[in-house]
């Protein structure tokens, strides 16, 4: 049962908690009414596909992991069924099952919690987009495309659904707070595929750290980093409210450490990628969580329950 639980990685669900709970937050600012089986049947769909992912990649990226010498705590996979600890096929049942799981938390949502008529179709696109992150024949982590999915999906996706849960229709809002985050999502990616690289390069998983190069790639992580932070007037211009822009930009310290670590990571060929790795995901998680509590700050006296 331990290892069962370890093969699905916990610890994540963190982050789909928080920028669910941002969507929600920023519907609330708009002035929506808390629609409660609305969000509670909403983390259950997020957090089936999320769980549904992890116990996938596992299945699927068996082979990487195997030729992964130097898996971190971020990285690697659980290490579960590379130590045979289980067999692929629990990882490949658990998957399924928790796909069918959050179907069924969609379709919930969409019969039964006075939702919007995209409900279904945007759970089932999360779901579709999740599974085929590793997942044959699409396989989106060796096209290119698996660092701008994920942010797609977890930042993009993620909140967007909260707060069309609980509006029942979009607003340009959401997609302004969620463009700095899914900078940070993508840069995020990039650190933790770093360790993996090597073994990635044997089995023919393509991602962008072994198709750029760790040098190509760790600017491109600054790059992306400093672009979080630099389009905030720009998004307050078009509409993002200057204290969620400002609570967003207090992690720009933060971002700019990490992007200097990085670079200097891989021109010292360092061996060490936990401590980047975990700054990397702090760095998504706190702007995340600066962005929810400035707009449910600001949305207090407008809440309606």
């Amino acid at each position: 049962m331990i290892a069962f639980i370890r093969l699905g990685r916990p610890h994540f669900l963190l982050g789909g908690f928080v920028l669910h709970g941002l969507g929600v937050a920023m519907a609330l600012y708009a002035g929506a009414r808390l629609n409660l089986p609305a969000l509670l049947w909403g983390q259950a769909a997020i957090s089936a596909i999320q769980l549904m992912t992890h116990y996938s990649n596992d299945f699927f990226d068996l082979a990487a992991d195997r030729a992964n010498q130097t898996p971190t705590h971020w990285s690697g996979g659980s290490r579960v069924l590379v130590e045979e600890r289980l067999s692929p096929a629990v990882a490949l049942a658990a998957a399924i099952g928790l796909a069918i799981t959050a179907l069924g938390a969609a379709l919930g949502l969409a019969l039964g919690a006075r939702s919007g008529a995209l409900t279904l179709p945007l759970l089932i696109l999360a779901l579709l987009l999740a599974w085929g992150y590793s997942a044959p024949p699409v396989q989106l982590h060796s096209r290119g495309l698996g660092e701008l999915t994920v942010a797609l999906l977890v930042t993009g996706l993620v909140p967007l659904v909260g707060f069309y849960l609980q509006m029942g229709r979009f607003e340009p809002l959401p997609f302004l707070a969620v463009l700095p985050l899914g900078c940070l999502q993508f840069a995020m990616l990039l650190v933790i595929e770093f360790p993996d690289a090597a073994g990635d390069a044997t089995v023919g998983k393509r991602t962008l750290v072994v198709r750029l190069g760790e040098a190509k790639a760790a600017w491109l992580h600054a790059c992306i980093l400093a672009a979080a932070y630099a389009a905030l007037p720009l998004l307050v211009l078009l509409g993002l409210p200057p204290a969620a822009a400002a609570a967003a930009g207090l992690s720009a310290p933060l971002a700019a450490w990490q992007g200097w670590r990085v670079l200097h990571a891989v021109k010292t060929s360092s061996p060490g990628w936990n401590s980047p790795a975990f700054w990397s995901i702090a760095l998504l998680l706190s702007a995340a969580t600066a962005e929810t509590l400035a707009f449910l700050w600001s949305s207090l006296p407008l809440i309606q329950i």
